[in-house]
């Protein structure tokens, strides 16, 4: 007796399956069954790139391991760019055997997966560190140095002393091997981790400054100069949240 659409349908989810079984469906001539088995087969072939992917993603962390470095520290940022806010970094250490399929830079990834991932890695990670620098300090000290401030705050605030940082296209003047890697968030899966729990962290923040300034829609653009924020800030004016520095929220502040 064949099975019914709905039974293929839950089989197809079930990982892995026989190749008799496999065969069988094959066989089975319902356009229906035909159509489920497409859909199968694209999410095999994106399941393997996704393998490949993370593979050429840990080359960094296998070549340390292999080396006898356990503790590899990756170290993203996010929120250079923004005219409000402050930006924010974190450092994970990910544990030697970390499996996460999609993992990806977080600039990549949809909110609903960012935040998939960030739970995961949460739950997952040896150690998790964020630093946390103010659009004050970035107006004092600059953006470029206001990253490194954030950096290695994320670096003190691990619970776990890092062998070897892995740090997305910046160097800091630490104690610790490190090495810089150009666009390390699709590079290394520490990076790229540290990448996620940055990214949702200052997004939280985000979201409840637009709560407290709903007419500004922080939640919406992050406190990027989008045109709906720029708009916001001609009506309502400069917030103290916001970087003076930055243009042309300097000149608006002068208006």
């Amino acid at each position: 007796m064949k099975k019914t659409m709905k039974e293929i349908q839950v089989l197809l989810q079930k990982e892995p399956l026989s190749n008799e079984v496999i065969k069988q469906l094959y066989e089975d001539e319902r356009k229906g069954v035909q159509k489920l088995l497409q859909r199968w087969e694209k999410r095999q072939k994106e399941i393997e790139k996704q393998k490949e992917t993370f593979l050429a993603m840990s080359t960094y962390e296998n070549q340390l391991r292999e080396d006898g470095i356990l503790f590899i520290a990756g170290i993203d940022e996010v929120g250079r760019g923004p005219l409000a806010g402050p930006v924010v970094a974190a450092a994970v250490i990910l544990p030697e055997n970390f499996y996460l399929l999609g993992l990806d830079d977080s600039k990549k990834l949809s909110e609903k997966k960012r935040e998939e991932y960030f739970d995961y890695i949460q739950a997952n990670a040896l150690a998790i560190g964020i630093g946390v620098v103010s659009n004050k300090v970035i107006d004092t000290i600059n953006i470029y140095q206001a990253t490194k401030q954030a950096m290695n705050q994320a670096l003190e605030n691990l619970s776990i002393e890092p062998n070897h940082l892995l740090i997305d296209a910046m160097e800091l003047e630490v104690n610790i091997p490190q090495t810089a890697i150009i666009k390390g968030d699709s590079n290394s899966i520490s990076i790229a981790a540290a990448s996620i729990i940055a990214k949702v962290t200052r997004d939280r923040m985000m979201k409840e400054l637009g709560e407290k300034y709903p007419e500004y829609g922080f939640e919406k653009h992050m406190g990027y100069g989008t045109k709906a924020h720029l708009l916001a800030v001609e009506k309502h004016g400069v917030l103290s949240e916001h970087r003076l520095s930055f243009a042309p929220i300097k000149e608006m502040d002068k208006n």
